[in-house]
């Protein structure tokens, strides 16, 4: 098989969901697998229909895939949600102890040539020893043997697991290994994988952790943030590295504290970073605007779910491109970032990090719940690679300094930025109204000349930002596609899939989505005459920022604002209804 596809469903806060899945996901991970997981939950503490899906694959995958192989069913109701998911000919793993109960289920698992992997789990737990809870491990063992994996590396991933409660290991690895022994695959012996022969070093991580470790990597040395979903991870991880790296990490008692503590913190030339998602961001905006006017370095992860309003708070989306665009009031020079995977979340904060310091601008980096909280089979980060940049004027050149130095009118927008008490002579005023070069009030005639200055700086900005890539082929593509965030990871995974039938697919990303490229754009426009948009979001924001800016037309445009993300099978069916009306 090319992919595995395995889906573990279960309610949310009962029965080790996550548990089951990371046990299962790491495990082939250890074994060399290429592995993507990502977990869907709903708002609540406790129950509503929760799963977990892995795909695994000798090589280097991306995205997930709707359609499960094998299905691992924790309960009955998450079971009914999710069994039209698992594809036909697949794999049903379940421990249900009243079958009768699901009987309209077994029969349609008949009709489409199902196999049914059953063991009263309750049993098993009972004959090992074991509690309720371990119900799971039993479902865990049917699902390693269904596989064809050696119960070794199963095992090996429990103890892992359950590493700080090693009482409770012995009786779970007795519940596995009960229902490995005794599980009948039957004709499902067709889905046994091959371990891979995987050399390369690689890496298991999601993006959140990634963001802090590639923040952490750019000297950030506080972290500010009130938890939200789906950014709350990151102040996990960054708590848990705080003394190693002698970082202040605080929690603060709300989004606008945590925007004037990450400001001030900058002002005073401490390397401050702080994450929130779209409610949260729209607290910070007066912050923001404060920032353009003083200009004073800030950065804020925005990581998106849908909205407006607290909207699908545990869900992903990409939605808030235009609050990134656009929040704050007046007008001044801001950057937009999205990141669209692990390795990308690493680097582009520790560029967001430079440019914000480098330019004395805002710079707002955008991520999604699927971002967030997808662990993925990655190479090691490569370290070192971002020269830290704080664009501060220091050394002997302090002492040349005048006061009017720190908001000169200058032809490209920047002038000189030096950190209070640094040098005894020249100082200034960090004045949120209108100001002269010096920072004091001004608010004659010659204000719009400050005013203008300050927007001066996107030019710059953009003359040092790079264009958009390309993944695919460059030119002559059967379908093409523009889009951003994690787009990227289905489209690459796309682009292969359909090499394979003969059909040639590309795709123009965006990183760096403000200031806006487009002179490659126009150029990928001009050598493939069927581009199409991808979005997670109702209207198509990056598209119509395009057709804002350029009189570029799309082909069409698929779109997406459900919550959930871009699964292979959306772009194939996409793309299957295009093809075909085109010939």
């Amino acid at each position: 098989m090319d992919r595995i596809r395995l889906r573990v469903v279960g309610h949310s806060g009962y029965g080790g969901l996550m548990s089951t899945g990371l046990i299962l996901a790491k495990a082939l991970e250890n074994l060399g697998f290429y592995v993507v997981g990502d977990r869907e939950y709903p708002s609540l503490i406790k129950g509503g229909t929760s799963c977990f899906t892995i795909n695994a694959s000798h090589n280097p995958i991306h995205s997930l895939s709707h359609t499960p192989d094998i299905l691992i069913a924790i309960d009955k109701p998450c079971l009914v949600h999710y069994f039209h998911t698992l594809r036909d000919g697949g794999v049903l793993i379940h421990g249900y102890e009243r079958t009768a109960g699901i009987q309209d289920i077994l029969d349609e698992a008949k009709r489409r040539n199902i196999t049914v992997i059953h063991q009263n789990a309750r049993d098993v737990v009972k004959e090992a020893g074991g509690t309720s809870r371990m119900k799971n491990t039993v479902l865990v063992g049917m699902a390693w043997k269904a596989l064809g994996l050696p119960f070794e590396h199963i095992k090996t991933e429990i103890e892992t697991q359950f590493a700080r409660k090693p009482k409770i290991i012995p009786p779970n690895i007795k519940c596995a290994n009960i229902a490995y022994e005794r599980a009948d695959v039957g004709t499902s012996r067709d889905l046994s994988v091959q371990v891979p022969k995987k050399n390369e070093k690689t890496i298991f991580i999601d993006g959140n952790h990634a963001l802090a470790l590639g923040a952490i990597h750019a000297g950030v040395r506080t972290y500010y943030a009130y938890p939200m979903s789906p950014s709350s991870s990151i102040l996990t991880h960054m708590a848990n590295h705080a003394r190693e790296f002698d970082i202040t990490v605080k929690q603060a008692e709300d989004e606008i504290t945590v925007a004037n503590l990450t400001l001030g913190s900058m002002f005073t030339g401490t390397r401050a970073l702080c994450a929130t998602s779209g409610g949260g961001y729209d607290l910070m905006t007066e912050t923001v605007s404060l920032a353009g006017i003083i200009e004073t370095p800030f950065v804020c992860i925005i990581v998106q779910r849908p909205g407006p309003a607290t909207g699908l708070p545990t869900w992903t989306g990409q939605g808030d491109l235009n609050l990134a665009l656009y929040s704050s009031h007046g007008e001044f020079a801001r950057m937009v970032i999205g990141v669209s995977d692990t390795e990308d979340a690493f680097e582009l904060i520790q560029h967001a990090m430079n440019f914000a310091e480098e330019y004395q601008i805002p710079v707002l980096v955008l991520s999604e719940k699927v971002i967030a909280e997808t662990v993925i089979t990655v190479p090691p980060f490569k370290q070192n690679t971002v020269e830290i940049k704080r664009g501060l004027v220091t050394g002997k050149d302090l002492k040349k300094l005048k006061n009017t130095d720190r908001y000169e009118v200058t032809e490209s927008g920047l002038s000189k930025r030096w950190l209070p008490g640094s040098t005894r002579d020249a100082y200034y005023f960090a004045n949120g109204d209108e100001h002269k070069a010096d920072g004091t009030l001004d608010e004659s005639e010659a204000a719009g000349e400050m005013y203008a200055k300050r927007c001066r700086k996107i030019e710059l900005v953009k003359a040092h930002t790079p264009e958009p890539g390309i993944y695919g082929v460059t030119e002559k593509a059967d379908i093409s596609f523009v889009g951003w965030g994690s787009s990227k990871n289905t489209m690459r995974d796309i682009i292969e899939t359909y090499a394979a039938r003969g059909i040639t697919v590309n795709y123009l990303h965006y990183s760096y989505l403000w200031p806006l490229h487009t002179d490659k754009l126009k150029v990928f426009f001009a050598q493939n005459q069927n581009v199409h948009l991808i979005e997670g979001n109702h209207d198509g924001q990056l598209g119509g920022l395009i057709e804002k800016h350029t009189n570029l037309e799309f082909a069409g445009k698929l779109l997406k604002w459900n919550g959930r993300p871009f699964f292979l099978e959306d772009v194939e069916a996409y793309i299957s209804e295009q093809l075909a009306d085109n010939r």
